[in-house]
């Protein structure tokens, strides 16, 4: 297995590194592909060192199988046909190809099968946010059609990669020695504060990071579902938080709903308010499960349910569901 990681610098091109590593994802050979500002630079990635090639229009993906894709999407347009016209899959990460219909949008858990079907040979990994409440919410719909969901975000600062995480680290330590505090990947400062706008806002007034959630949603889960969503970035360093309400054709109960997510893969229930027990950012960040807890009925709505959801979006949000893709369609042969 040839495997190929486009955008090795960045925030997810390391957490594909370690990734791999952890799950033992098996590689023959491993190629690091970058900007010609990182092309030189070197990793190690079990005690081999590994130099970034710059990212060309060449050949350099002939013999590639799987290439992760995490350059943002200019980058994945400009390449697509580079990366693949030898047959590689193409992993992309950025939200370029997510709508195509053409190009499955993946969950494993909910629709993996769907990333058989790949007439560009691209496979899109969905918004990070967007992945870890389908994963949730395919638990709930396999009891009852969710008829509409709505959903107000908590979004960390590593959404917007290592330089969001930098800014708010330097936020908070400019604000303690009473410096000017610098803001410039945020378009407010982070710290000591929540921002109600993720991405630019579309026509209607909704952020695109919103609209992602409404329309990703139906794609990955082939269905109809109603989604309306605030999203919010905090000042967390990493992990994502969503509160979560749904609406389906039949009541669900809270007992019935923490059985079904007991048993559902790739969930964590952590559902105790008596011991004040629930997910956390603080405590989920590196690790790859979906987090799901605070699971109650919706007192305002006789049909609905209410649920809290916490993942690291760098891995599940990120590189963790782009390998478990990978691993998925060499589990089914279909590399």
């Amino acid at each position: 297995m040839k495997i190929a990681i486009v955008g090795t610098s960045g925030a997810v091109g390391q957490e594909f590194l370690r990734v791999l590593d952890e799950r033992n994802f098996p590689i023959d050979e491993l190629v690091l592909f970058g900007s010609a500002r990182s092309s030189g630079t070197t990793y190690t990635f079990r005690d081999k060192q590994y130099t970034v090639k710059e990212l060309a229009h060449n050949d350099d993906f002939k013999d590639i199988d799987i290439a992760f894709v995490s350059a943002g999407g200019s980058v994945s347009v400009e390449y697509a046909s580079t990366i693949t016209k030898h047959g590689a899959i193409m992993i992309d990460n950025s939200s370029a190809f997510r709508m195509d219909k053409d190009v499955p949008l993946v969950v494993p858990e909910v629709n993996g099968e769907d990333a058989k079907i790949r007439p560009k040979g691209i496979i899109a990994n969905p918004n990070c946010s967007t992945i870890q409440m389908v994963v949730a919410m395919n638990v709930i719909e396999k009891i009852s059609h969710i008829k509409r969901a709505h959903v107000a975000t908590y979004q960390a600062a590593s959404g917007a990669g290592a330089a969001g995480m930098e800014e708010l680290v330097n936020q908070f330590k400019q604000i303690a020695y009473n410096s000017d505090v610098t803001v410039e990947k945020f378009v407010y400062q982070l710290a000591y504060n929540l921002i109600p706008q993720i991405d630019v806002f579309a026509d209607n007034d909704y952020t695109k990071e919103e609209l992602k959630m409404y329309n990703e949603t139906r794609k990955i889960m082939h269905s109809d579902i109603q989604v309306s969503t605030t999203c919010v970035r905090v000042p967390v360093l990493r992990s994502h938080s969503e509160a979560v309400w749904v609406e389906t054709e039949r009541p669900v109960s809270p007992q019935e709903a923490k059985e079904a997510f007991a048993k559902a893969e790739g969930i964590v229930l952590q559902d105790n308010p008596a011991e004040k027990e629930y997910p956390m950012p603080l405590f989920v960040a590196g690790k790859d499960p979906v987090y799901v807890g605070r699971i109650r009925e919706d007192i305002a709505n006789p049909n609905g349910l209410t649920f809290w959801v916490v993942a690291d979006q760098i891995r599940k949000g990120a590189a963790l569901n782009a390998v478990q893709i990978a691993e998925y369609l060499i589990k089914e042969k279909a590399v």
